[in-house]
């Protein structure tokens, strides 16, 4: 083969790949306008004022419905949750949100020239931001304690899935009134059963804050095993109480804990159904929910929780008793990350 056919030959490969290039972005793009266009039969959504203050119960969370608003955040009153939602004038965008009353948590993409990166944005009432931090990878979960003094997330910075065992997390606590950050609760004493503990392989997720600006509880994963532990912030320490428990959400009167558990027998793909646990007697119960859930449940009121499944726009919330009574139903189409004030 002589030079001029090769130059031919590699320039007509070169084409070829910048055309199958121009293709896929214009796909992207047209996808993208597509979701910018609100969909016939869609959850009906307005411009509006979202606050995070206390008074009436609202559900503040993200918005999935295709349109102007997608992804923005969002709010309707927690009685009427069907009802048109309104979402902020100030178009504040979030992947994974939580909020108290007074602040929020918004952990976003920076979209940059060649890759995004992330950061968590400690929100005021208006949804003002007042502080950025950077989050080292694609965020997951998001915690604001009920007084909104600390804040915590959880990004995965290898693999993206809880389902699997190769993946490693890095969950951070963020003091909102000082700005004190502790990028990693793996800086935190570990104490497992009862003596104090060490491995490489410890990972943290999925914290949930007591009311008393102290403690709190998070997932701890190591050994092939992950264990539900209590954290103080004070000591700076972490104490296992139990095994097989993910992703907790301690109930609004500090007693009980809804979590996912792996179940024996299910998918490995899906694993998960959803517990109650009784922290004075750690009895559990299961949930009337069958499907496998991969979240971290809210407690709606004292006798529910609410959680999401993935749905036509994304994803949905559901709402199932907390006593293992009653059925699962929809409450939300198109929404994600839901909070209660």
């Amino acid at each position: 083969m002589t030079t001029r056919s090769r130059l031919t030959i590699l320039l007509a490969a070169v084409l070829a790949l910048a055309a199958v290039a121009t293709a896929a972005i214009l796909h992207a793009s047209a996808r993208a306008d597509r979701r910018d266009q609100a969909r016939p039969g869609g959850p009906a959504v307005t411009a509006g004022q979202v606050r995070l203050t206390p008074g009436a119960h609202r559900l503040v969370f993200r918005n999935m419905a295709w349109g102007p608003h997608r992804d923005e955040l969002a709010t309707t009153p927690a009685a009427t949750p069907a009802a048109t939602r309104t979402a902020t004038r100030s178009g504040v965008k979030c992947l994974r949100f939580y909020a108290s009353p007074g602040t929020g948590i918004c952990l976003q993409a920076v979209h940059g020239t060649l890759a995004d990166t992330y950061r968590a944005t400690v929100l005021d009432a208006g949804l003002h931001a007042k502080a950025h931090y950077p989050v080292p990878g694609i965020p997951s979960r998001a915690r604001v304690s009920p007084s909104g003094r600390y804040a915590a997330w959880t990004a995965f910075v290898g693999g993206d899935s809880y389902a699997g065992t190769n993946f490693s997390t890095r969950t951070a606590v963020v003091d909102t009134a000082t700005g004190k950050l502790t990028p990693t609760l793996e800086a935190y004493t570990i104490v497992k059963d009862g003596h104090a503990y060490r491995a490489a392989d410890v990972n943290f997720w999925g914290v949930t804050f007591a009311a008393d600006d102290r403690h709190f509880y998070a997932t701890l994963a190591t050994g092939g095993k992950t264990y539900l532990v209590r954290g103080d912030l004070r000591t700076r320490t972490v104490t296992t109480l139990r095994t097989n428990v993910e992703c907790p959400s301690l109930s609004p009167d500090g007693t009980r804990i809804a979590y996912k558990k792996r179940v024996t027998g299910l998918s490995p793909d899906a694993p998960w159904r959803l517990y109650v646990l009784d922290l004075a007697t750690l009895r559990e119960t299961p949930l009337a929910e069958t499907r496998s859930v991969d979240d971290q449940a809210v407690w709606s009121d004292a006798r529910h929780v609410t959680y999401a499944l993935p749905g036509d726009y994304g994803a949905d919330l559901y709402t199932v008793p907390a006593d293992g009574t009653g059925a699962a139903r929809r409450l939300l189409t198109a929404a994600v990350s839901p909070a209660y004030l």
